[in-house]
């Protein structure tokens, strides 16, 4: 991800005008970013999804009534066991690419499938609370608050669960082959370990919302957007 951020930035500030850059341009074999098309489509789904992300982010800060308090509305310690699963899911998606990278195939399967196992335990968890969160009466039609908390973690999850099929698609067909034909899946599984590192993100940046949510941040949030 650095190299790719890297790159991008190097490629805006370079001069095609100049004599020296158009002998450069012309020896190019015509790429401009040395990325997969499935990172390529998993770049696309970045854009998207931040959107919807921010605009529903967005909407709730602008929806919350003056006399609603914000201070201490929600400050889940369950939420914490989750973000720390979300964290080993990423760090076993990069080790796999590492090692994949660096040829190393010998533990590409057997943490492959700890990535899965881990994602479906990051949901059940997720389920789990919102369980525990009806049984307090606190539901989507509670307030704002409670609804934009439903809907970010239902499309979260949704998010989540589309990982999970392309992941089961390129964990059932790595499993099946050999060591040297596993190679092969790097660009795929390269993929799957930037979408889990988006994931991963954006699970961070509402997770510091919802300890950090009070009626001055609020404020702050509205002032950065008018």
């Amino acid at each position: 991800m650095s190299n790719l951020l890297k790159r991008f930035f190097s490629t805006l500030i370079e001069k095609p005008w100049e004599n020296e850059r158009a002998k450069i341009d012309d020896a190019h074999i015509g790429k401009t970013f040395d990325i997969s098309v499935q990172k390529s489509a998993v770049i696309i789904i970045f854009g998207i999804a931040t959107v919807l992300f921010s605009l529903i982010f967005t909407g709730y800060i602008y929806s919350i009534p003056p006399e609603q308090d914000t201070k201490y509305l929600l400050r889940p310690n369950f939420l914490w066991i989750n973000t720390l699963i979300l964290f080993f899911v990423t760090y076993y998606f990069s080790k796999v690419t590492r090692e994949l990278d660096k040829k190393i195939i010998i533990n590409v399967k057997k943490n492959l499938l700890i990535v899965g196992g881990l994602s479906y335990l990051f949901l059940f968890g997720q389920l789990f609370f919102w369980v525990q969160l009806m049984k307090s009466g606190n539901y989507v039609s509670t307030n704002s608050y409670f609804s934009s908390f439903y809907i970010f973690t239902a499309l979260h999850g949704l998010h989540l669960l589309g990982g999970l099929f392309f992941w089961g698609k390129v964990c059932s067909k790595t499993l099946k082959l050999n060591d040297r034909e596993i190679l092969n899946q790097n660009k795929s599984i390269s993929a799957l370990s930037l979408y889990w590192t988006f994931l991963l993100i954006v699970w961070l940046v509402f997770f510091l919302t919802i300890y950090l949510f009070n009626d001055a941040f609020i404020e702050w949030c509205k002032s950065l957007i008018t």
